[in-house]
């Protein structure tokens, strides 16, 4: 599908006359790092569009508590919902309630398992998350190619949460494009989910270490994860040169990371990119207009040689 033109919509937002506009916003957590980009990027957008305000919630990763937010916001009679999804399997009940009650509904940045049949006022606004575990592969067999070890290497992963599409798409996409690449030779030796969060990737890789098996490469499924495995390594006296590490989000922890020589690459995930578009897809399904169902905002590798480019960008 094609990507919305962010200049040109917000230019006939902020052009276009209308009462107040209310968008209810339920967060997964708010203690996860790029949840809370794509927050203030809600907030930032919301303030350049004439006439909106923004009521936000964090679900704390808990979905019976963002099932009780999304009907709050239905009983409040919001003009429309964004949502980051603490568990993509409830968006098919999420989309029937919004729809009963004629609010339009915007799913942000975690795919919902209803995208390809979102009843009308309703979108998904991400990134193709298969893009991103095989950009993720690409850099890793570049940098196992220059350390001699495409046909022999030792690979973990750190999964997110296994509820979310996206921590399903970013490892089978890695694994596959591993299999496919001049490093099809390569074992994955174990995979594991982190849940999104640096502890448990921290006590995970530890765990790895002490089973006293080699780690040439892990890959995990966001920077803070990633950051865990570095501190975890550290923690154990491993030289970050004898390891790979691959995120992906292009946090400022992330860019930190890589900066100090210890994350090699990650995938720029467009924080302000995706909170835009659903702010701009929210209020253009209240006013009437016609919008993409699905809208995609593209995945960047990001290496220490272009980092540089992206340490403003999230």
């Amino acid at each position: 599908m094609k990507s919305m033109c962010l200049a040109a919509i917000l230019a006939a937002l902020m052009g276009s006359a209308a009462a107040a506009e209310t968008i209810g916003v339920s967060m997964q957590s708010f203690d996860n790092n790029f949840q809370t980009l794509l927050r203030e990027g809600i907030g930032a957008r919301a303030a350049e569009v004439k006439g909106v305000n923004v009521q936000v919630e964090d679900a704390q990763t808990d979905i019976s508590k963002q099932l009780n937010q999304v009907n709050n916001f239905i009983a409040a009679g919001v003009d429309a919902i964004i949502m980051t999804l603490t568990d993509t399997s409830a968006a098919p009940g999420i989309s029937e309630a919004a729809e009963k009650a004629g609010i339009p509904l915007v799913y942000l940045n975690l795919e919902p398992d209803n995208i390809a049949k979102l009843p009308q006022k309703q979108a998904y606004v991400g990134s193709k998350e298969t893009d991103s575990g095989e950009l993720g592969a690409q850099a890793a067999c570049s940098l196992l190619k220059e350390k001699g070890k495409a046909s022999d290497a030792q690979v973990y992963i750190l999964m997110g949460d296994l509820a979310h599409q996206a921590s399903r798409d970013r490892t089978s996409s890695f694994k596959d494009a591993l299999a496919a690449s001049d490093c099809k030779g390569i074992t994955i030796a174990d995979e594991q989910s982190g849940a999104w969060t640096r502890t448990n990737a921290m006590d995970l890789t530890t765990n790895w270490i002490t089973a006293g098996q080699p780690i040439d490469v892990v890959f995990a499924n966001n920077d803070e994860m990633a950051i865990g495995a570095i501190q975890a390594l550290k923690a154990a006296s491993v030289s970050m040169d004898d390891v790979i590490i691959i995120g992906i989000d292009a946090t400022q922890d992330g860019l930190a990371a890589m900066a100090a020589g210890d994350l090699d690459a990650t995938v720029f995930q467009n924080a302000k990119g995706q909170s835009a578009s659903a702010v701009d897809a929210a209020v253009a399904l209240v006013r009437g207009e016609a919008i993409e169902k699905q809208v995609w905002v593209p995945f960047e590798l990001v290496t220490p040689k272009n980092m540089a480019d992206y340490a403003s960008r999230n």
